[in-house]
């Protein structure tokens, strides 16, 4: 009898531990408790621990793209309409940007049209950069998008808005209010690429749509602003070609 219910118990502990590691953002937030626990990792502790497998899962990636590893500088474009995340890069700053690899986004909350407040669930639109790589993240490894930006803030003093909300990140898992949620080993290449360019931040781009095969897309009554930056994204990712793999 006895034996029989530590077979049950160690069935039922398999179990709970299955459930917990098959959801990714289980296994996410007891990284996150843990990693608490123990004080937290420095950017360079995350290079240690994932930077020789990134650099194994990228390496043709970039051979195919004639970039050298890690590049110079290092650019996330991200489309809301299609879920996807394309990575550029380049050697150096003079050079045209390489198309690197495609991510799905796993999760990205709200729908068309730019970040206007704090609480609309929206994920912003424009040109960004990265403003900070937290390595302890709740969600695995986050990039921080420099969100509101200047453009932003000038339309919402035009629009006699406040309060824009902020804290807008790349980052794994696969839950979003207002971020790009990209699942834990997209986050950890997007991250250790971040942190081991020459540049000291990364471009970031997320637009609606991608305007260079789907330039018809126009803009809403409101905000009266929005043509402008549906143009200025137009121009920003016109230097993006999706071309230049030896392949």
């Amino acid at each position: 009898m006895w034996r029989k219910s530590i077979a049950l118990l160690f069935v039922a502990v398999i179990l709970v531990f299955g459930v917990a590691f098959l959801y990714e953002s289980s296994r996410t937030q007891m990284e996150y408790a843990y990693v608490k626990l123990r004080g937290g990792y420095t950017v360079d502790e995350r290079l240690q621990q994932y930077g020789e497998a990134v650099a194994d899962r990228l390496k043709d990636h970039f051979i195919n793209a004639d970039v050298s590893y890690p590049p110079n500088e290092v650019a996330y474009v991200a489309f809301k309409d299609t879920g996807q995340l394309e990575v550029y890069a380049r050697s150096s700053n003079i050079e045209h940007w390489r198309f690197i690899k495609t991510y799905p986004i796993l999760k990205a909350s709200g729908g068309l049209g730019p970040k206007l407040r704090e609480g609309d669930r929206q994920v912003p639109e424009g040109i960004y950069r990265s403003e900070f790589l937290n390595p302890n993240s709740r969600y695995h490894l986050s990039i921080r998008v420099n969100y509101p930006n200047e453009f932003d803030r000038e339309m919402a003093r035009l629009d006699d808005r406040n309060q824009l909300g902020g804290d807008i990140m790349i980052h794994g898992s696969s839950v979003s209010i207002g971020c790009l949620a990209m699942g834990n080993l997209a986050a950890e290449d997007l991250f250790v690429l971040a942190a081991s360019t020459e540049a000291s931040t990364a471009t970031i781009v997320i637009s609606p749509t991608d305007f260079r095969i789907n330039p018809g897309l126009e803009a809403s009554d409101s905000p009266v602003w929005l043509s402008k930056l549906y143009a200025d994204l137009r121009v920003e990712l016109g230097q993006f070609e999706k071309v230049g793999s030896k392949k």
